[in-house]
């Protein structure tokens, strides 16, 4: 391709990649604006403006890319942008949008508390996400997920706690350790196709000719830092420690947003494989989502702090998650895309939800101090238990739904290739659906049938934050009574 031919490529390619560019402007205006505004209109208020900038910003970003006509590679193969690119961005930019919203109405208005840079930290991440879900070249997809990674630590560790600094750095090892692996991993799969460019038929071909155990190992190290992405086992470690570590809003972001991105590059890596090796990776992923569903659920059980105990759902959630991939099949896949989608709304109320109760009372975060809350609070318990019901997996929620596709799709699966990891992970999966009523029902409990042990004088709750995740609650029932809409898309992406 000559030089002329390149540079006509990269001025095709800026109509595709205008969304990551409007997102780039976005950051650096909220960086000017931020030191501008805080002096002219105070912190508080600044605080308010830039948070609804972003949140706009963000929404435009969702709406450009569901907008626009541009499909296919961009600059020199080195980035694709195809319908499940734009269904994990919008996926992303929601998220991002809805927790800036609820940080701003949340937030103290103390001195301490009025500058964050947590807005421009979460623009950063979500540009990595924005870019590792177009990313079809090795190289690429590395450095967005180091994009990602380093805004998640520093975001880990902005409260400047002793407890959000210890989180921080375990969040940073573990990442550090991950990322060595998988571009151990990249080096392996360039050194064995001579190409980066894993869409690209010579990838195919030249991977082909090796033995499967070698393309086994390099594909395993590879997929290693999508897995830690994604909090599955064994590179789940640091979930817990950040999730208690990072400020709520960003906790309920790690538990959505980079996952959607991970999940999207996971499959895009697992569908280059040559045919007989995207076979024999079935066997590896079921007993990965086996057993980050089995350690997530026990391991919830003993909790009793509820950002804690989240973070160990998520994990479990991850693993249901990863059941739909495990299918290797276009139903697994959809059914992969629905579970990430219905994810959004659950996952993010009952983070919102948890955290107002808890600031109703005080602000202590522990499931024991949310005993009698029911009679207090019942719009809120009622949601946070409609909520609940979702995680487990129970109708009338669309958590039900997702479930019930995902393990579908994995049976299916079982029918067709007799694989008895898949049969395994589809008992044990259902068992620990079983299992999680535990803990996820203890809460529903203490809320209605446990009298309040604290007399202590309660808290105004932001009525928007309220609303919001109220609102979010009721979504998750309205999906279950109607979902053909979000599969109808999905089936368009």
């Amino acid at each position: 391709m000559s030089l002329t031919d390149q540079l006509q490529d990269i001025l095709n390619s800026l109509g595709g990649f205008g969304p990551v560019l409007w997102l780039c402007l976005a950051f650096s205006v909220g960086l000017v604006l931020d030191l501008v505004m805080s002096h002219r209109v105070g912190a508080v208020q600044a605080r308010r403006w830039l948070a609804g900038l972003s949140a706009l910003s963000l929404l435009v970003a969702a709406g450009w890319t569901l907008l626009t006509p541009v499909r296919g590679y961009l600059f020199l193969h080195l980035l694709f942008l195809d319908n499940q690119a734009v269904f994990i961005q919008i996926v992303v930019a929601l998220t991002g949008a809805l927790v800036i919203v609820y940080d701003a109405f949340t937030r103290p208005p103390t001195p301490e508390a009025t500058y964050s840079p947590l807005h421009h930290l979460l623009m950063g991440l979500i540009i990595g996400l924005f870019l590792l879900s177009t990313s079809v070249n090795l190289l690429a997809m590395y450095l967005s997920l180091e994009l990602v990674s380093i805004s998640s630590y520093l975001l880990t560790a902005l409260s400047r706690t002793r407890r959000a600094s210890e989180g921080g750095i375990k969040y940073m090892l573990f990442g550090a350790i991950s990322s060595a692996v998988m571009l151990y991993g990249m080096s392996l799969l360039y050194g064995l196709t001579g190409t980066l460019e894993i869409t690209s038929t010579v990838f195919t071909v030249e991977l082909a000719k090796n033995s499967g155990f070698v393309i086994a190992v390099a594909s395993l190290l590879t997929l290693s830092g999508f897995l830690f992405k994604l909090s599955l086992v064994p590179f789940h470690v640091w979930t817990p420690d950040a999730y208690d570590a990072a400020p709520l809003p960003v906790a309920a972001f790690f538990s959505i947003a980079p996952k959607a991105g991970a999940l999207l590059a996971l499959m895009r890596l697992l569908t280059a494989l040559p045919l007989g090796q995207f076979v024999d990776m079935q066997t590896p992923l079921a007993v990965v989502a086996l057993a980050s569903i089995t350690l997530g659920n026990l391991s919830a059980l003993r909790q009793t702090d509820a950002k804690r105990l989240l973070a160990y759902s998520t994990i479990a959630h991850a693993g249901f998650l990863l059941v739909g991939v495990v299918a290797l099949s276009e139903a697994g896949f959809e059914a992969a895309f629905f579970y990430m989608a219905t994810y959004l709304p659950i996952n993010l109320a009952a983070f919102f939800l948890i955290d107002l109760l808890a600031r109703h009372h005080g602000g202590s975060l522990q499931i024991g101090q949310l005993a009698g809350l029911g009679a207090r609070l019942p719009v809120l318990s009622i949601a946070l238990t409609v909520v609940m019901l979702a995680l487990v997996g129970l109708p009338p929620t669309v958590g039900f739904t997702a479930k019930l596709l995902a393990f579908s799709a994995l049976y299916n699966a079982y029918e067709t290739t007799g694989n008895g990891w898949l049969l395994a992970l589809f008992t044990v999966g259902l068992l620990n659906a079983v299992v999680s009523l535990a803990y996820y029902l203890k809460i529903p409990f203490l809320l209605f049938f446990r009298p309040s042990q604290d007399s202590s004088v309660t808290k105004p709750l932001p009525q928007t934050a309220v609303w919001l995740a109220v609102s979010l609650a009721a979504l998750v029932v309205i999906l279950f009574i109607n979902p053909d809409r979000l599969l109808n898309l999905i089936a368009v992406f």
